[in-house]
């Protein structure tokens, strides 16, 4: 069998994120939600491999991503990571982390949990859309802009549609795995699924990162 194309081309961490983690439905578990979700939120014009690097950085920084902690920051929290030695330079998405924990809570609050609030768009099922298993995956579409314009409702930042079908990928509310690669099937015969047509999608741009990841997210919140 063969591997999704972009596993060939990419480096150890990324190869081990895609084997054990990308596209693994996460069904009750909102820290590591919050977890996935912030590393494309962090991720807003870098690349993906750099994430991965920092991850362990991002760690320590928001402790191991528990939001109810960080939705409790203050200033000297704020500067504490800004100068955490390898932390992202970004004051701005630093504050948009602390203030996205705080959305998050309100989330909690209102249906239960994150997870139950995610996967209430697809009635708990991971997502195959047609095509997507034979390459022609987007980098954003009807879904992930759906989820995107009701979380700036609820006041995210730095989640347009681009990083929320990012995210949709890697919790495994759709599976983007290449048909031939081994995760796709072992994911489709471990949780249930629900086929539908191509979402107003929009394509990948002629030139995108050797990651498979889309060559340039959101700039802005």
């Amino acid at each position: 069998m063969g591997h999704c194309s972009w596993v060939f081309d990419i480096s150890t961490a990324d190869r081990a994120y895609h084997d054990t983690q990308w596209g693994i439905p996460v069904h009750d578990d909102d820290r590591q939600m919050f977890e996935h979700l912030t590393l494309e939120c962090l991720q807003c014009g870098l690349s993906w491999g750099l994430m991965l690097k920092k991850r362990e950085i991002f760690r320590r920084c928001f402790e191991n991503f528990d939001y109810d902690r960080i939705a409790a920051y203050d200033e000297a929290d704020v500067q504490r990571i800004l100068h955490t030695e390898g932390m992202l330079r970004s004051e701005r998405k630093i504050r948009a982390v602390i203030g996205n924990a705080r959305c998050y809570q309100q989330i909690r609050a209102e249906f239960g949990s994150f997870c139950s609030y995610l996967w209430s768009y697809t009635d708990g099922k991971t997502v195959l859309y047609d095509g997507h298993a034979d390459g022609a995956v987007p980098v954003s579409n009807g879904l992930s802009d759906r989820i995107s314009r009701d979380l700036k409702r609820r006041g995210f930042r730095y989640i347009g549609p681009v990083t929320i079908y990012s995210h949709l990928q890697a919790c495994g509310v759709i599976n983007d795995h290449a048909g031939d690669c081994p995760r796709y099937h072992a994911i489709n015969g471990a949780y249930p699924t629900v086929t539908m047509a191509p979402d107003h999608e929009v394509p990948q741009a002629p030139v995108h990162r050797s990651d498979g990841k889309p060559s340039g997210k959101e700039q802005q919140p």
